[in-house]
């Protein structure tokens, strides 16, 4: 089996999911949405949707999202399951129709979130409250009929849940000591004084503290695993 996986800079990919599901035998077909074309959705069984530095509404300099965008609402269209991760999950969001918009602080760093008791009855391995990496200025609305996953002091919406559809999670639950330091490497600017954005010896030291487990029931389910 195959999934597909939709990349929008090369230094943002599946991380820990690309280990977990080569562990279930499901190997993933890598596109780089900005060069390369976009499949028909009828050839995907499942795809997921990565983070980037950009925004959705930047279509100026980057025209491939109007592309993207369509593509996405075909595959909801269809019922291919959609997981998003940080702008994957913005992405999700706009194309069911909600709102994406700057959020009132950026939440760069390591911060926990606090699953809702709607998902936690759902996925009971959401007890307390897991610590993930967040590197995020833009959030968006619960879309329409959607159950809110979490939220965290800095960003009421930590993700979104529509059953048999899609999966959005505006913190990287993936991350891995490499795919972090990517981020630092690459996104150091965004590193700006906040309540709510760490140095980069901090994220550097919180590098063991994210929690994967939790979360694989949710992708289990929306990847129809």
């Amino acid at each position: 089996m195959e999934f597909t996986c939709l990349q929008h800079v090369a230094f943002e990919g599946p991380a820990r999911l690309e280990n977990w599901l080569a562990s279930k035998g499901i190997a993933l077909r890598r596109i780089l949405v900005s060069e390369q074309d976009l499949p028909d959705p009828s050839e995907c069984h499942s795809v997921m949707v990565m983070g980037g530095p950009m925004n959705i509404y930047q279509h100026r300099d980057h025209p491939w999202l109007v592309q993207e965008k369509r593509f996405l609402r075909q595959c909801i269209d269809r019922g291919v399951p959609l997981l998003g991760i940080c702008l994957g999950a913005q992405l999700l969001a706009d194309a069911l129709g909600a709102r994406v918009f700057q959020n009132a602080q950026h939440e760069i760093g390591w911060f926990p979130v606090e699953p809702t008791d709607n998902i936690r009855q759902l996925f009971p391995s959401l007890s307390g409250t897991p610590r993930v990496l967040h590197w995020h200025g833009d959030t968006f609305e619960l879309p329409r009929g959607a159950i809110r996953v979490a939220s965290s002091e800095a960003c009421p919406e930590q993700g979104f849940y529509l059953p048999g559809v899609c999966l959005g999670l505006q913190f990287h639950a993936e991350s891995t000591p490499d795919s972090v330091q990517n981020l630092l490497t690459h996104c150091s600017n965004d590193l700006v004084e906040g309540p709510y954005v760490q140095s980069a010896a901090e994220i550097e030291a919180g590098l063991t503290t994210g929690e994967f487990a939790p979360w694989e029931p949710l992708f289990k389910d929306i990847l129809k695993l």
